[in-house]
């Protein structure tokens, strides 16, 4: 866990849209692309989403698995880099990590400081494990081992709170983001468009809503290959789950300001977070 000291203040945050094949050094290059313009527009935080290096078969994310905190390792130098070349926040949404197990590496999202420097990295929780009315089928557990903390750091006055993608399932989680205070929660994500359709905008909203914390949603779009397609549509919302950016069916990025102000009239005007009753809940 990270301590978390709140501040004041406003950010411009950009939440990058890719559509990452296989090739790790297209993809690098498209996200070192879209965060210099993210920059340009005046982005301070950029969050790449989920598998930005690399979206293919299993067996090729396990064989980019990068120990943490190697500068020299290709993904982390070139997150380095970019963060650093555009003064920029950067957050890389989910890129394999070494960990015990050779087979099975953690999803890892870094976060890196404008001077380039790792600050923090959080391990996926949640892991995908589903059979798709589509017939699409994902084992996320058979090749990745899941975390077992939540990570909140400061950034530029606010409290990020971070998680992947199917996380976003899982509301207890961003409760336990928001006890260690947390005001921005970050989604990198691949979110398939089966699921998509139908719960993106839902889920995305819901934990701004019950957070009352804006939610910095970063997601993949298009097809990957044959079997795989994510659904797009990343956003920007609101502690009162308004969507005030949003991207449309294309390689892109949302754009937006975010105010801690807000978080703290709609904390204050509605304090459902202090009215809470149930903490925690134990076994069956």
């Amino acid at each position: 866990m990270t301590d978390a000291v709140a501040g004041k203040g406003t950010l411009k945050v950009a939440a990058l849209q890719l559509n990452s094949q296989t090739d790790v050094g297209r993809n690098l290059e498209r996200c070192r692309q879209l965060v210099e313009g993210a920059a340009q527009a005046g982005a301070k935080l950029v969050v790449l989403p989920e598998n930005f290096a690399y979206l293919g078969p299993e067996r090729g994310r396990v064989a980019l698995a990068e120990r943490f905190g190697d500068h020299s390792a290709p993904i982390q130098r070139a997150l380095g880099r970019m963060a650093r070349q555009n003064s920029v926040f950067l957050v890389g949404g989910g890129f394999p990590e070494v960990g015990g197990d050779p087979d099975r590496p953690f999803n890892c999202c870094a976060l890196f400081s404008p001077e380039g420097e790792l600050l923090v990295r959080y391990r996926k929780l949640h892991l995908f494990d589903v059979d798709l009315p589509d017939g699409t089928t994902l084992r996320e557990s058979a090749s990745t081992t899941a975390g077992a903390e939540l990570v909140v750091h400061p950034v530029a006055g606010f409290n990020l709170g971070l998680s992947i993608c199917y996380d976003l399932r899982f509301p207890e989680l961003y409760r336990g983001l928001v006890d260690l205070g947390a005001d921005a929660l970050l989604v990198p994500a691949a979110f398939t468009l089966q699921t998509g359709r139908d719960h993106w905008h839902v889920l995305t909203r819901a934990r701004a809503i019950e957070s009352q914390s804006w939610v910095i949603a970063a997601n993949q779009w298009g097809r990957h290959g044959p079997g795989r397609a994510s659904y797009g549509h990343s956003l920007i919302a609101d502690p009162w789950g308004t969507v005030v950016a949003e991207c449309s069916d294309k390689v892109g990025f949302a754009l937006a300001e975010i105010d801690r102000g807000q978080v703290e009239g709609v904390r204050r005007a509605l304090p459902c977070l202090s009215h809470r009753r149930l903490r925690t809940c134990g076994p069956a």
